[in-house]
């Protein structure tokens, strides 16, 4: 079984996230590439709270596909193109993870490989 925690000796988390992820050894491993806010039909969505609703509902669907839930992530990378969405992007994230609080890290970034995508995902996720 994973072990997601925060040891003493570390500031609390800041936000909805564990400092640490322990995954035993002959876990199986799901490495998730970067998700946009596009939807399975292809659409873009309107401004940051739609395509982060969607880059996490992508994210939670490929789980599925493998029988896994947001409770298996182990590792989550987001990226945003302005610190202001930060609010919106969590609403999301709590939306659609609940109380799913992986190790994860935020990062402003200038851009992502379209101007439109405001935010980008990856996690990788663990199976005992």
């Amino acid at each position: 079984m994973t072990k997601i925690y925060n040891p003493d000796g570390v500031t609390p988390p800041a936000a909805a996230y564990s400092h640490a992820a322990v995954v035993p050894a002959g876990t199986d491993l799901m490495i998730i590439a970067g998700q946009l806010g596009i939807d399975a039909d292809g659409n873009l969505g309107d401004g940051i709270a739609e395509q982060a609703e969607r880059a996490y509902t992508n994210i939670a669907t490929i789980l599925a596909a493998e029988g896994m839930t947001p409770s298996n992530i182990v590792r989550l990378q987001m990226f945003l193109t302005d610190r202001s969405y930060r609010e919106a992007a969590g609403a999301a994230r709590q939306k659609v993870f609940g109380d799913a609080k992986p190790p994860s890290t935020l990062l402003v970034v200038a851009g992502l490989a379209a101007p439109e995508f405001l935010i980008e995902i990856e996690a990788m996720a663990a199976r005992g």
